[in-house]
């Protein structure tokens, strides 16, 4: 059966964007598995489902854009007309935020760059760097701004009306926006499980390297993370670490260690302070240059040792990676990560708050549902029937929203506090405020009053 013209024209699209998915994926997808295999190489300690999953993860966000397509052109005709009126304006909208917020940044941080070689290329790879974190956070706002814009413009110009009366119910009318809603959540769900937390602390060391690059020609170690304290409970012994060089996961030593080890009844048995150690993923061993051991008898004086050649650790279970995560921040690691963290350190509890790192945990996932929720609340106010025109329902998404992302960061802090659960945490504030909008969405589907009933909610509204 020949296919006809106007069903090649509707795969046109899709085609396309699957081409562009298949250049995508030979692009990002090797060099992902290589990273993954790097990362399991030298930290045999981590989550291997978990950092094996991101290939996979990266291969469906290549193509979710010819996925989006393929719905695109076997949708109905109106779902298509919605489908473009939406998709204009949210390009537009997202493409203002990005520039208002690139130049925000360029703003505060161009100094920063100013004193360091080769000014364009650190800028490309600092913003590009950047990227997955910064779609996950301009995204909620430009699907609001989007949202408002479009049905305003089709509530004012009678349009929804138009539809309604042709029997159309308004689920259906804005059936594609709730499924865009649905597709920026996929896409940021599937950026904060590894790329968009671990892009926002990479970038912040990009600016600290070219920081130290503008002082005194960047003398000095580009420091990954400082003072950090680890305790083997098993072993009874625990880590001081004075300095993680940037590259500590490539062979470079940590510096300024201590190692004390205990005796089960807690006392001092040895200490060994070391201006380097070394870690060979080869036979897990720890190399220590310039150390200084002691060892530590009841009743006797210590006895300290310059040891004139390095000393050599056999069989030490710990790596470093599992030393750094306690001075790792939460909100810069990802799903695979945060796993890592809270099995190495199960059984610490004692000594390391494992509150922020569940929080977080839970916060990867709910995170993104903050762009459904947005369409929620979005949808019912931008629509309007009255003359009165969409000003009061677009101040009140407005604040719905703005109250979201303060109630969600208060939550987030008492969940990092241990004063309520990090499950609930991460997921009250979302579930609250979809309550809220399927409540307006209800009341907009009923033909009853929105902006009016939520004014006499607060005390003196009319």
């Amino acid at each position: 059966m020949p296919v006809s013209r106007d069903t090649l024209r509707r795969l046109l699209v899709p085609l396309l964007l699957a081409l562009l998915g298949i250049g995508l994926f030979s692009w990002l997808v090797p060099a992902e598995r290589l990273a993954v295999a790097d990362q399991l190489a030298g930290f045999p300690d981590s989550d291997q489902t978990a950092h094996a999953a991101r290939p996979y993860i990266l291969s469906a966000l290549c193509f979710l854009p010819a996925a989006c397509g393929l719905l695109y052109a076997f949708a109905g005709t109106l779902a298509r007309y919605m489908t473009r009126q939406f998709a204009g304006i949210f390009a537009i909208c997202f493409l203002s935020l990005l520039t208002i917020w690139l130049l925000q940044d360029l703003q505060n941080n161009l100094s920063d760059f100013r004193g360091g070689k080769h000014l364009l290329h650190t800028l490309g790879v600092f913003y590009g760097t950047r990227l997955p974190f910064i779609i996950r956070e301009l995204l909620p706002y430009a699907l609001l701004l989007s949202l408002l814009f479009c049905l305003g413009k089709l509530s004012k110009s009678r349009e929804i009306v138009a539809m309604i009366q042709t029997g159309r119910s308004l689920p259906r009318i804005v059936g594609p926006l709730i499924l865009s809603g649905l597709v920026a959540t996929a896409l940021c769900m599937a950026l904060n499980y590894h790329w968009a937390p671990i892009a926002e602390g990479t970038g912040d060391e990009i600016l600290e390297t070219a920081k130290a690059a503008a002082i005194k020609g960047g003398a000095g170690v580009e420091i990954k993370a400082s003072n950090v304290l680890y305790r083997n409970p098993g072993k009874h012994r625990l880590w001081m670490v004075g300095t993680f060089p940037k590259n500590y996961e490539k062979g470079e030593p940590l510096l300024n260690v201590e190692v004390t080890t205990t005796r089960d009844d807690k006392t001092l048995e040895t200490r060994l302070a070391a201006s380097k150690a070394i870690w060979n993923p080869a036979d897990r061993s720890w190399t220590f240059e310039n150390a200084i051991t002691g060892e530590f008898t009841p009743g006797l004086y210590p006895m300290f040792n310059s040891e004139p050649e390095t000393v050599v650790k056999q069989g030490w279970s710990e790596t470093p990676w599992q030393l750094i995560k306690p001075g790792l921040s939460p909100p810069f690691l990802g799903i695979p990560d945060l796993n890592s963290w809270l099995k190495a350190n199960s059984g610490n509890e004692v000594t390391l708050n494992p509150a922020p790192y569940l929080t977080q945990w839970h916060y990867r996932w709910a995170q993104p549902v903050i762009c459904l929720v947005t369409v929620l609340l979005a949808a019912p106010l931008g629509i309007h029937f009255s003359r009165r025109g969409s000003t009061g329902g677009v101040a009140m998404a407005v604040a719905l929203s703005g109250a979201l992302l303060f109630f969600t960061t208060m939550s987030l802090s008492f969940g990092e506090a241990s004063i309520i659960s990090p499950a609930a945490a991460a997921w009250l504030p979302n579930a609250a405020f979809a309550l809220l909008g399927m409540y307006l969405f209800h009341r907009r589907m009923t033909g009853r009053p929105i902006y009016q009933s939520i004014l006499k909610l607060f005390p003196g509204g009319n």
